[in-house]
């Protein structure tokens, strides 16, 4: 079954309601917390998006609810599984993927969960290129500059979200315990 939602994405959001296409920081954590509600919901029965982008979280009209939508890449994951079908858009890739290296869609998740509330903050994506050679070079370096007006704990969430091993990064189930959050 599928639900009809009358709103707007996030990069509708941000085009049309943001200065300089910053989300206010009190606004982006309401909506971040129910994002990261969602994964949390959706690693935890296995299941990665593998598309995680501001045009797949879909803010409900009447209730600012937030929607995950296009599960087109969803794979089912286990602990043990390691996925190969390189997806995605480009600015949302983990190193693993751009380097096409095997990996955990949840991990996958994470990164873009992190570039996602980057972008939401500073206006603008983490990680850009003139092309996608050298945007897949910067992504893999993971060296992230932090515009002034971006919180210190804020900081602290995408730093180990837009972690280069996949390892260290946020786990769904962590992200919940994250005061910030």
């Amino acid at each position: 079954m599928t639900d009809y939602i009358i709103g707007i994405s996030l990069h509708q959001y941000v085009k049309q309601q943001c200065t300089n296409r910053q989300v206010k920081e009190s606004v982006c954590r309401k909506f971040f917390k129910q994002i990261s509600e969602a994964f949390d919901y959706l690693h935890h029965r296995g299941i990665a998006h593998r598309d995680v982008k501001l045009d797949n979280i879909l803010i409900e009209d009447k209730t600012n609810m937030i929607k995950v939508i296009d599960f087109g890449f969803a794979a089912f994951c286990s602990n043990t599984q390691k996925l190969k079908i390189f997806c995605g858009t480009p600015s949302y890739m983990a190193p693993e993927l751009v380097r096409k290296h095997e990996y955990d869609g949840r991990h996958v998740d994470m990164w873009a969960l992190g570039v996602l509330l980057y972008a939401l903050l500073a206006g603008a994506f983490p990680f850009r290129g003139q092309n996608e050679h050298e945007l897949y070079g910067k992504i893999q370096r993971g060296q992230l500059k932090f515009p002034e007006t971006m919180t210190r704990e804020a900081r602290q969430v995408i730093t180990r979200l837009i972690e280069i091993d996949p390892r260290k990064r946020y786990r769904a189930s962590e992200l919940m315990r994250e005061p910030w959050i």
